[in-house]
């Protein structure tokens, strides 16, 4: 089976995470995926450790974890494109191409003749996507941008983490880089929408995508509670601002989510729980009046909870279809039988490690089903494949270019 982006080529001129992650995704559904890096550096992320993937006799090899996160199934070609030479492969391979993917700062790439002006010239039928923090445009469009800092900056951290008057309150960022990889997934979705439009129309485009615009938009039910009352949300924890109970609880041994997410969840979860008066009472009847009667409504629930354990509560819980779940550790994640049933671990052929491990993309097809993924590739892996079969190059200019430092 080939997928459902197979004949489409893409040149993937970005580095870290959210370039890289739209490419990935973008390679796991067909997409050939040429991965221009620096000579002798190559992605920021091959350093990003340790961890690194270990070699056949468990010694570190130069593949950093993180750079195994968002490069898988890409061939990787090494490119000086500061040089003459270098920006004339980028540009022969542009003309080859459907997509180019970028993440310089904004006009980076124009004085090397590799911006969409200038690439659109040769091949006007090319979706061009630049990821940059703040965009092409405005008072911050120069500024480097970085997903802690854009968390800060989108109100993602205004929200996340205790109030300043518990224990341990303040500020806090998501546990992995959420901003840039929101902004990947929409990168991906803004990338298969112009081709959309370019299959219909004959027309490439440009695509100008923000770190700070992504993560005001994922902002999503906290955003519309601001706009609608004018009142900026506080940090609540676990707490949801809109639903209770709906966060972690205490158990005898450890903690429990509990999300009851209606009415007749709430009169199931109290008839186990043993507060069968609850449900009644007008102040904890509806959502709306927990949700303004948590104060009291929660630590009655809190006494309850920590009366057994969350194994003994996940199972009267789930028998009265009552939502709730445990808090895993990773290792517990990728040890669940749900997990490894869907095939979310894989492990694939790398030419130093021998075998890998890869999260495997979460899109389930049912006639042109992701398949065939390789392993991030070694730096400059591809680069003679490459320019023989696309930019057309024979073994004597290879090697020249290889001996003047251009690949």
């Amino acid at each position: 089976m080939t997928g459902a982006l197979s004949g489409i080529r893409v040149l993937d001129l970005s580095r870290v995470l959210a370039g890289p992650w739209a490419s990935q995704t973008l390679a796991d559904l067909g997409a050939e995926v040429i991965k221009i890096e620096r000579p002798g550096s190559g992605d920021d992320t091959r350093g990003w450790g340790p961890p690194f993937a270990k070699d056949k006799a468990g010694n570190d090899t130069t593949e950093a974890a993180y750079y195994l996160t968002a490069n898988r199934g890409k061939k990787s070609l090494t490119v000086d494109i500061t040089k003459p030479e270098g920006q004339k492969i980028v540009r022969n391979l542009a003309a080859q191409s459907d997509v180019v993917l970028e993440n310089f700062k904004v006009g980076g790439l124009a004085k090397y003749g590799l911006d969409y002006t200038s690439l659109a010239k040769i091949n006007p039928k090319l979706v061009y996507c630049s990821i940059t923090g703040f965009g092409q445009d405005g008072p911050y469009k120069d500024r480097p941008g970085y997903d802690f800092m854009i968390q800060g900056m989108g109100g993602l951290m205004s929200i996340t983490g205790a109030p300043d008057e518990a224990p341990g309150g303040q500020p806090m960022k998501v546990g992995v880089a959420v901003a840039d990889i929101f902004t990947g997934l929409y990168a991906t979705i803004g990338i298969l929408a112009a081709l959309r439009h370019r299959d219909a129309t004959g027309e490439g485009q440009y695509i100008d995508l923000a770190l700070l615009d992504v993560q005001t938009a994922v902002l999503a039910n906290q955003a519309m509670n601001y706009l609608t009352t004018g009142k900026a949300p506080e940090r609540l924890g676990n707490a949801h601002p809109n639903i209770v109970p709906y966060e972690a609880f205490p158990s005898a041994d450890g903690y429990l989510i509990l999300a009851v997410g209606n009415d007749s969840q709430f009169k199931s979860f109290c008839e186990v729980a043993g507060l069968n008066d609850l449900p009644a009472d007008a102040r904890y009847a509806t959502n709306r009046s927990r949700v303004a009667n948590r104060e009291t409504l929660v630590p009655m629930i809190r006494r309850a909870m920590v009366t057994k354990t969350t194994d003994e509560w996940i199972a009267v819980l789930e028998k009265a279809n009552v939502p709730c779940g445990p808090i895993n550790t990773l290792d517990r994640v990728f040890d669940n039988p749900q997990v490894q049933h869907r095939g979310m671990i894989r492990y694939l052929d790398h030419p130093v490690a021998g075998k890998v491990p890869t999260v495997a993309n979460p899109i389930k097809f049912s006639k042109t089903p992701i398949s065939g993924e390789t392993a991030a590739p070694m730096l400059g892996q591809h680069s003679d494949e490459i320019l023989r079969k696309v930019a057309d190059l024979s073994d004597e200019q290879i090697e020249k270019l290889r001996s003047a430092g251009i690949i």
